[in-house]
């Protein structure tokens, strides 16, 4: 059962995906049985996300390939998301990487977004080079799925390991360490 206070619900739901109405909504279905029943409402208040929700969420997401600056649980989360996506010696992927996001942000006026977790560099730039060639509407509605994709990924890191006493998770609502 995952039935934590609401305002340290509200903080974990916010460090998966900073919107305010998505926050809302999912947090109004509290307490959840488990992480997937978690996950189903997250996934379902994200479908789709309005265009000012996006860019609400893109204000604290890092452009792809670079570290996130600052301190906070969702910067944390983004180091860790993005470590495979910057382990290469390949100068090769690294210059079209940069090159993409240059191009990706002229093109759609925000950084380029995707769920790093789990993707080879390689595969990020094949799906980067992939996403110039759409339309902004196409683009807009992939980057709000990305989005929620992530936000899911959090959120089962956060409470996959939640004890049935307390809701609380191996991790705390920072992904640093185990919950004091």
């Amino acid at each position: 059962m995952i039935d934590l206070p609401e305002s340290e619900l509200r903080e974990r739901l916010a460090t998966a995906l900073s919107v305010s109405r998505w926050v809302d909504d999912v947090a109004s279905g509290a307490p959840y049985q488990d992480v997937e029943a978690l996950v189903a409402s997250a996934e379902r208040a994200g479908d789709p996300l309005t265009d000012a929700e996006i860019d609400e969420a893109m204000a604290h997401h890092p452009r792809i390939g670079e570290s996130p600056t600052g301190e906070g649980a969702a910067q944390e989360f983004s180091r860790r998301e993005q470590e495979a996506s910057q382990q290469t010696d390949d100068a090769r992927l690294a210059r079209a990487l940069a090159e993409g996001n240059a191009t990706y942000e002229e093109r759609f006026d925000r950084v380029f977004l995707i769920r790093a977790a789990g993707r080879s560099r390689e595969e990020i730039v094949e799906e980067l080079q992939r996403r110039l060639t759409l339309d902004d509407e196409s683009e807009k509605r992939i980057v709000g799925e990305q989005l929620v994709e992530i936000a899911a990924l959090r959120l089962r890191q956060m409470f996959g390991e939640s004890s049935a006493e307390t809701g609380r998770g191996a991790e705390t609502a920072s992904p640093r360490g185990p919950a004091a």
